[in-house]
């Protein structure tokens, strides 16, 4: 993914060009939202209360909605027409945003946010999908560039959008700016819902299995983030352990046998879709876990201001912003299995360079040294990953594979902070940041190792034929969904 290429608007005819500014706007608000709300869990703390198990529920409702929907809209998309699914996505959008802004208790905040979550999962593959059926050839593989250049770009500016907002107004600013743009691109995607027929009607929904998926998703999570605060012997918390886990089993069972199922899971098969998948499952669940801690624990323990914490964790991105071109390109030289290797390797030192951090905090040397050493890792393996995931799977496929690598990463970061208060503590401390720093590592290596046994580089003669495309595999914005 060529997440350094300049965001230069360059369409071929000015309908394209409003497809493309509604679809870069629709997926940008949604992944901003992913990035802004972390640095805002200490003040909505201090004015909601909640502890660390509200906090968790703010990021986790989101995703977990959104991991467990993202393919079924897929789905909705094809049935009712790209232009319309991305009409209910944003009003839904709008609307939940300025329910989580009025918020008046933690409660009502983490309700909000799964509403939210709902409407953020209409957005992302839709928007894809709409570029995809709008461009052909050439001019597809520029659009989804500049597509995910601008998306990518939420990554930086989330952290400082969110932080300012939070020091110099209040935390319920990130949720209602979401509204500005929601209402600025309602007026061009209804004027886009004429020339965007839906694809096939005739096309079932897999209902049953988005409901399975969010019951065997939501009673884990549910049971992981709550059994700090009423122990395992709790009804209440084994319970919806148990009939999360039977909802899981029952959803694979009938994705395995469901005509159209929003999961195919013979894709898994395909050994670097299935390795590759296993991976991402590993590393985004460390990217996830690492910066949830490192954020709190800057503001709650280390004493930063959110605008300055923003900026304490922006090295890494900045990276991977300048970094991931060019190893995308040796990986499409070389092929990405070392790529993918070594580049968790990396990731793994620098959280483990972290644990020199002490009381009072020293930015400079406890912190920065590794988020350095994070981010050259975070852009080696990246563009790899994503290409040696979609590389694998028919073209045919491209669209599925990618809905199902995003629904992966999403999923990764909702599992690994419903654990953030096992492996934390109910307080926040620096032996809980230690804690989960080595869980952080742990998870990369385990992303490493997977790369190393299951993934194959392509022959030679397709590297080469990559060599001389670039960017039709890796340009797929995969990596740039995942992250938010």
């Amino acid at each position: 993914m060529h997440m350094t290429d300049a965001p230069v608007l360059l369409p071929s005819t000015p309908l394209q060009k409003r497809v493309l500014v509604v679809a870069i706007v629709a997926s940008f608000i949604a992944i901003l939202d992913g990035f802004v709300v972390n640095l805002a869990l200490p003040a909505i703390n201090r004015e909601l209360g909640g502890g660390l198990v509200i906090q968790q529920w703010v990021v986790d409702a989101y995703l977990l909605t959104l991991g467990a929907l993202i393919l079924v809209a897929g789905s909705l998309s094809d049935h009712f027409g790209r232009a319309r699914i991305l009409e209910w996505g944003l009003a839904g959008f709008a609307v939940t945003s300025m329910l989580c802004g009025l918020a008046w208790t933690g409660e009502v905040l983490v309700v909000s946010r799964a509403l939210q979550g709902i409407a953020g999962a209409l957005l992302v593959p839709s928007s894809l999908a709409m570029i995809i059926t709008s461009f052909s050839g050439p001019a597809q593989s520029k659009a989804i560039g500049q597509w995910s250049g601008w998306t990518s770009a939420a990554a930086i500016v989330g952290p400082l959008i969110g932080g300012a907002a939070v020091d110099l107004l209040s935390w319920r600013v990130i949720f209602f700016i979401n509204v500005i743009p929601a209402v600025a691109i309602w007026p061009v995607l209804a004027g886009l819902r004429a020339s965007d027929a839906a694809r096939d009607r005739t096309k079932r929904i897999d209902y049953l299995g988005a409901f399975l998926a969010m019951v065997g998703l939501g009673g884990p999570v549910f049971a992981f983030i709550e059994q700090g605060r009423m122990g395992w012997g709790s009804p209440q918390v084994w319970l919806p352990l148990i009939v999360g886990v039977l909802a899981m089993v029952l959803f694979l069972v009938h994705e395995g046998r469901a005509a159209e199922p929003m999961l195919p899971l013979g894709l898994f098969a395909i050994r670097n879709f299935g390795w590759g998948n296993v991976a991402t499952l590993a590393i985004y669940a460390g990217i996830s876990l690492g910066f949830f801690v490192l954020g709190i624990y800057l503001q709650q323990v280390g004493g930063l201001g959110a605008t300055v914490a923003g900026m304490a964790l922006l090295p890494g991105t900045v990276i991977l912003m300048v970094g991931a071109s060019y190893f995308g390109g040796l990986a499409g030289k070389y092929g990405p299995r070392w790529f993918m290797t070594f580049g968790p390797v990396l990731c793994a030192i620098g959280f483990l360079m972290s644990l020199s951090v002490q009381e009072p905090l020293n930015y400079w040397t406890q912190v920065l040294p590794g988020q350095i050493v994070f981010g050259v890792g975070l852009a080696t393996l990246v563009a790899p990953l994503t290409a040696a995931i979609l590389g694998a799977v028919p073209p045919s496929d491209a669209g599925i594979g990618s809905a199902v690598n995003n629904a992966v990463a999403r999923i990764a970061g909702l599992v690994s902070i419903a654990f953030a208060g096992v492996i934390v503590g109910p307080v926040f401390t620096r032996q809980g940041l230690y804690n989960a720093l080595v869980v952080t590592a742990v998870l990369f290596l385990t992303g490493a190792v997977a790369s190393a046994v299951g993934i194959r580089n392509p022959p030679r003669q397709a590297a080469a034929a990559a060599d001389r495309e670039p960017g039709e595999v890796a340009d797929d914005g995969g990596a740039a969904g995942q992250l938010g």
